[in-house]
């Protein structure tokens, strides 16, 4: 006798994104932390407790110099959005913060450069306000002597 032929079940398609329309935004957050030694882009969905992706400088070039270049910032964006696009986020809030407490105020060099690509840019917001004053560095009155 031939062996029985056993019926496949045909494959489904399984999307890991949510089900929208057409045309239909869906929003993420992603937050881009810049120091002068690396960038992070770390993707979350609108409450912040579930992580889509997160991406570094670090990750993406190999000298340890690089890590928080422009370039590696704009090659951890790419694979953001590439990321996002698969799992069906067309829109991001961005916000953009640096070291701050006792480091410095203002982001390192790869925060400009890391934007997501412009088609997932909806509103961009500073997470940080830059004060006019500073919690008090470690030190003493008299500074760190030698």
């Amino acid at each position: 006798m031939p062996p029985k032929k056993v019926a496949r079940p045909a494959q489904e398609n399984i999307s890991l994104g949510p089900q929208v329309r057409d045309g239909e935004l869906v929003f993420g957050v992603a937050r881009i932390f810049a120091s002068f030694n690396d960038t992070f882009v770390h993707v979350t969905d609108l409450s912040g407790r579930e992580t889509i992706t997160r991406v570094t400088g670090g990750m993406k070039v190999k000298a340890d110099r690089d890590e928080s270049s422009p370039y590696a910032a704009m090659l951890a964006a790419q694979d953001v959005a590439i990321r996002c696009k698969e799992l069906g986020i067309n829109a991001l809030h961005i916000k953009i913060r640096a070291t701050g407490g006792n480091g410095t105020k203002t982001p390192g060099p790869g925060a400009q450069t890391g934007r997501i690509s412009r088609r997932l840019l909806l509103r961009r917001t500073s997470s940080k306000p830059t004060p006019s004053d500073s919690t008090r560095r470690k030190g003493g009155r008299r500074g760190r002597r030698l």
